[in-house]
């Protein structure tokens, strides 16, 4: 049966999207505590891990974007501590943090590996199943014995490929040219055996994950329907979307299709997803059945990675807001800089600001700012969230050199 549901004007949407992502209310006053960040993760719905350092960790940005300036030192306890409230894990949506009573959800992932591990370890596991069966043993053994370990310390019989080698795995990208021992684990890590116990220099570190997650969380049972229990909290997260968003590979939890499908519809007859029909989206809608329409006055800066607008395509339907990001476009073909995470004032996204934390001279660089065709007049609040920026970031320095009439006037404010 083809739905429709309610008609919903998108800036009803952008709204009810803003608020199931913790922009209606504003930033908190006061101190942050841990309580507060705590709320803020739910509302995020995961918080993505990526290498990328040119102006902070991609997972402590969108809460500086949610509650300003709240303490890293303090997210990474939550993260990596021993009393941690979240975990990593590969396969909910890319390299992600979650809190930890969500890991029962992923149990049945991690037991069926082609859920579980990226395609190019499971093609590594094969090759190590032939040339060395019994390695991946030896590695759980050597963790086991001495974890916490990096992959370079995993190793237990120290033979290791040369860069010179050529990759035994065809088809998996350079990118996966691992040694055996980096495969092994990430093959435990997928599999739940292993989880990542801490990060040195950002580098992980695998150990047991009965020694590394709170007993009670390992000892919880697993939910009858773990999928239908992730497709809720993530229609909570996003507030109003499409089944792709909610469930599909741009989703939090990426959910299989046949799957997916089910449990919509299981949503809509329970009442939980009410069907919509969001202008502007020719595909079915469903918002949460929670959401709230109410007024946003929001000011925040995005990274690329935050959960409101990793969906390129729904940002764009609901803002009005074509977003790529730079970071691996070639430097010639580069329009608004490398580093560029839009700038949120109320409920639109309203400018492009790139952004380099140089911590030689504690010094947050501003090489470009990219206001939107009739933007309203942003030099006052942008300023003021580069300002808290700065402060978060522990920097000294504010430098603006971009050289829009914006950023001009920017660069010679007082």
């Amino acid at each position: 049966m083809k739905l429709h549901g309610d008609d919903v004007p998108v800036a009803a949407a952008r709204r009810i999207a803003l608020g199931a992502q913790g922009f209606a209310g504003g930033r908190p006053a006061g101190r942050i505590d841990v309580r507060r960040m705590r709320s803020a993760v739910r509302d995020v719905g995961v918080l993505q891990v990526d290498a990328v350092n040119v102006l902070t960790r991609a997972h402590y940005l969108p809460l500086f974007s949610r509650l300003g300036d709240y303490s890293r030192e303090r997210l990474d306890q939550l993260s990596w501590g021993p009393k941690r409230e979240l975990f990593e894990y590969f396969w909910a949506h890319k390299a992600a943090l979650l809190p930890v009573e969500y890991f029962p959800l992923f149990r049945h992932r991690m037991s069926a590996t082609e859920l579980a591990a990226p395609w190019a370890v499971i093609v590594g596991m094969q090759r190590l199943a032939k040339d060395r069966p019994g390695f991946v043993d030896q590695v759980l053994a050597t963790i086991t014995e001495r974890g916490p370990l990096t992959a370079g310390e995993i190793s237990p019989d120290d033979v290791r490929r040369k860069r010179t080698d050529p990759d035994p795995d065809p088809g998996t990208g350079t990118m996966w040219n691992w040694q055996d021992a980096k495969i092994a684990v990430e093959y435990l890590f997928a599999t739940g055996v292993v989880t990542i116990a801490g990060r040195r220099n950002f580098e992980r570190l695998y150990d047991l994950t009965e020694r590394a997650l709170p007993a009670a969380v390992l000892e919880s049972p697993e939910p009858d329907d773990p999928e239908k229990e992730l497709a809720r909290i993530a229609a909570r997260s996003i507030g109003i979307g499409t089944a792709g968003d909610i469930c599909g590979s741009r989703g939090h939890y990426k959910l299989p299709t046949a799957t997916a499908r089910r449990i919509i519809a299981e949503l809509v007859e329970t009442g939980e997803l009410v069907p919509a029909q969001v202008e502007g989206v020719s595909k079915q809608s469903y918002r949460w059945h929670e959401t709230v329409d109410r007024p946003v006055n929001a000011r925040a800066l995005l990274s690329p990675f935050d959960p409101l607008i990793w969906n390129r395509d729904r940002t764009q339907q609901y803002f009005g807001f074509f977003y790529r990001i730079s970071i691996y476009t070639p430097a010639t073909e580069r329009i608004h800089g490398y580093y560029v995470l839009p700038f949120l004032l109320g409920d639109k996204l309203v400018a492009r600001v790139d952004l380099k934390a140089d911590r030689a001279t504690s010094t947050l660089l501003v090489p470009t700012i990219t206001p939107e065709p009739g933007a309203p007049d942003l030099a006052e609040p942008l300023l003021a969230e580069l300002r808290l920026m700065t402060t978060w970031l522990g920097l000294e320095n504010l430098r603006i050199t971009a050289t829009s009439p914006l950023g001009r006037s920017l660069a010679i404010a007082p």
